[in-house]
């Protein structure tokens, strides 16, 4: 829930509203927005909807938002995470290449 009480937030400040602004919309306390904001407490699916519709996105959109920051981030750690699984492949490959070379050489030297 934190993150996305943390997706809220970041839209909350691009609207350029205050936690009173939105806890108005949304017709609960401001410390009840709060605790949705900062993940104390759950969010159920009629919250969400209104939640979303108040943004004007649909809730799938509202749960798959990601601000440019971090979705830099997750491509930078994808990126990365994929360079390190190529050279994993490619260090497999090479052993793989030494272990035929090895049977190739037992085979000479103890041929049936």
């Amino acid at each position: 829930m934190k993150s996305l009480g943390k997706k809220i937030r970041l839209l909350r400040h691009q609207n350029g509203w205050s936690q009173e602004d939105v806890a108005k919309r949304l017709d609960i306390s401001i410390p009840a927005f709060s605790k949705i904001e900062t993940g104390i407490t759950d969010i159920n699916l009629s919250r969400l909807q209104q939640i979303a519709k108040l943004f004007d996105m649909t809730v799938v959109q509202l749960l798959n938002f990601n601000d440019a920051d971090e979705q830099k981030k997750y491509n930078s750690d994808l990126e990365a995470a994929n360079k390190k699984l190529q050279e994993r492949n490619n260090e497999v490959i090479e052993l793989q290449k030494k272990v035929i070379e090895l049977y190739e050489e037992l085979r000479k030297l103890y041929p049936k």
